[in-house]
């Protein structure tokens, strides 16, 4: 299994890091390339990169696309004083360029997209992030790939993974202390950037019983 190829999408954010992290150090990962805007500053054997206004633009990369057995997506940003369309454009029309783009090079490809907890399935709703996460996922299980939707709770980051939100920033600060006792008192509602990372290896190696995945069956699925 060390011969499996990763494509990962947002591997500068919180959560993409600690799913960057887990990679690098799973036996079963051999081959790890990060596509974004800005460089990763690491180095490591197992990685790749490729730094490029347009993310979703892989036509460096074409000849080669066929060859990935998994796509791990973390790209996002939040909505907090986002225009619909500003926040559609982002999170929508990029992903659905990228995951179209997989899809037509190989639907054998498992495409994992880190959504949210409390995203509206119907589209519909008063909560604008939570209708236009419902699209791109109901999209993207469209596409002719094996799609998993990860839907995670609150999300801490570990392994010195930073936000790129101050909001967020702010929020880890005052609840950082009380995680611990978060997860005592809520586990089902509570996962960290690796363990999403551990989670997306283990659904993209041996799949998952459902292609929507909430807060419980990432920690299920992450646990060995």
């Amino acid at each position: 299994m060390s011969d499996r190829k990763v494509i990962l999408f947002g591997a500068t954010g919180m959560i993409g890091r600690g799913v960057l992290n887990e990679c690098l150090a799973d036996e079963r990962v051999g081959q790890v390339l990060a596509v974004g805007r800005s460089t990763l500053g690491i180095k490591h054997e197992s990685l790749r990169e490729l730094v490029q206004p347009d993310p979703a633009d892989l036509s460096a990369i074409a000849d080669d696309l066929p060859e990935f057995d998994a796509c791990f997506f973390c790209l996002g940003v939040s909505a907090v004083g986002m225009k619909e369309e500003d926040y559609r454009r982002i999170t929508y029309d990029l992903t659905m360029r990228i995951g179209r783009t997989l899809a037509a090079a190989n639907p054998e490809l498992t495409f994992i997209y880190v959504s949210g907890h409390g995203t509206n399935s119907t589209e519909k709703g008063r909560s604008m992030w939570a209708r236009v996460k419902g699209k791109t996922e109901n999209d993207l299980l469209a596409l002719p790939f094996r799609a998993y939707m990860f839907r995670p709770g609150f999300v801490y980051p570990t392994d010195g993974a930073v936000s790129k939100t101050r909001l967020y920033r702010v929020g880890y600060a005052i609840i950082g202390p009380f995680i611990p006792l978060l997860r005592r008192v809520a586990p089902n509602m509570i996962n960290n950037n690796r363990e999403i990372g551990r989670a997306m290896i283990a659904v993209a190696v041996s799949g998952a019983d459902s292609h929507v995945l909430g807060p419980r069956e990432i920690t299920a699925r992450a646990t060995p």
